[in-house]
């Protein structure tokens, strides 16, 4: 029998490639849900969320600018108690006593950290044997002090006299109560160590912030032969503390000045001369001793004289320097 001879079939022809247009529409077409099928609604975000949210971002934004003001008192707290001055206006010599230009504290360079002046006493003085290291108050420089330190050439005895840092010619620094602390030390180890004077010779004094300042430093040297405070104030730190900006931060963890005179009048150990100033008439009834004054348990002097009157303070200094024995 003859063989069926097999049917060719013929070859499919290739499918004809999609244009861009038609891949797009199968694409669209798969990724479209079945007709009748609802489309998802879009994502929401939960209104408490948003609230919560916004919250975190304005007690962020709150805390960030209050960490600010933090910063910014710690760094500019210290203008509202001390204001120095750097410009010299007068010297000793304009008033006719001779001086001699000092700096001492050097750093590892070689720069001085403190100027002031030296006035020695003359040869035949009553009081030569001692030194004064007199401490100026929060406010100028050593131009506002001359008048006060020639009353002490003219008492007779030796004076150093010197700006803290940020005062006058000195170095700058931001002073505060450590500062000052340490630039008295300074001017002390200058005076033994320099300028070779027993500790029992040297007698610190101080006025207004520089009082309190002198009553810290004679209870920390019960080596020097006595301390004279000039119109100390009540409560120095005051002037940082009752400032209306310092209700909006935690001030006092920000700054430690205190100027504790109880503190320091309770560990004085040598003769004290306190020239207080007089209250105004007014509160006359509820005056009261200077600060600390009523804690010193040694030798002690009180003398209520006004500012200006310095022939009474100079006849007080003189009267407290007679019972005061040489050391």
């Amino acid at each position: 029998m003859p063989r069926n001879k097999p049917t060719l079939k013929p070859a499919a022809r290739p499918a004809p490639p999609l244009s861009a247009a038609s891949a797009f529409e199968q694409a669209w077409s798969k990724a479209r849900p079945p007709q009748g099928t609802p489309a998802e609604p879009p994502p929401t975000v939960s209104a408490r969320w948003v609230l919560i949210a916004g919250s975190i971002a304005v007690v962020g934004a709150g805390l960030c600018a209050w960490l600010t003001l933090c910063l910014l008192f710690w760094q500019g707290s210290w203008q509202l108690l001390y204001h120095p001055a750097s410009a010299i206006a007068r010297t000793p010599a304009s008033v006719g006593v001779a001086f001699e230009p000092v700096a001492f504290a050097t750093t590892e360079p070689g720069e001085p950290r403190l100027k002031g002046w030296w006035i020695p006493a003359a040869s035949n003085a009553t009081y030569s044997r001692f030194t004064v290291l007199y401490l100026h108050g929060q406010t100028g420089n050593l131009s506002d002090t001359v008048d006060a330190l020639a009353a002490l050439h003219t008492l007779g005895v030796n004076v150093l006299a010197f700006d803290y840092r940020a005062y006058g010619q000195s170095q700058f620094a931001h002073p505060s109560e450590a500062s000052l602390r340490q630039d008295a030390d300074w001017a002390l180890a200058y005076l033994t160590g320099t300028r070779h004077l027993s500790a029992g010779s040297i007698i610190v004094d101080g006025e207004a912030l520089g009082a309190n300042l002198a009553l810290e430093v004679a209870a920390a040297h019960p080596e020097l032969a006595g301390v004279v405070l000039e119109s100390p104030l009540h409560s120095p730190a005051d002037a940082i503390f009752r400032d209306p900006r310092a209700h909006l931060v935690p001030a006092r963890l920000l700054v430690s000045d205190r100027y504790d005179a109880d503190k320091a009048a309770a560990a004085l150990r040598i003769p004290s001369l306190w020239l207080a100033t007089p209250p105004a008439p007014h509160a006359m009834a509820s005056s009261a001793n200077p600060a600390g004054y009523d804690r010193v348990g040694g030798s002690k002097m009180l003398v209520w004289v006004a500012l200006n009157a310095q022939p009474e303070r100079s006849d007080a200094f003189r009267r407290w320097l007679d019972e005061l024995p040489g050391r």
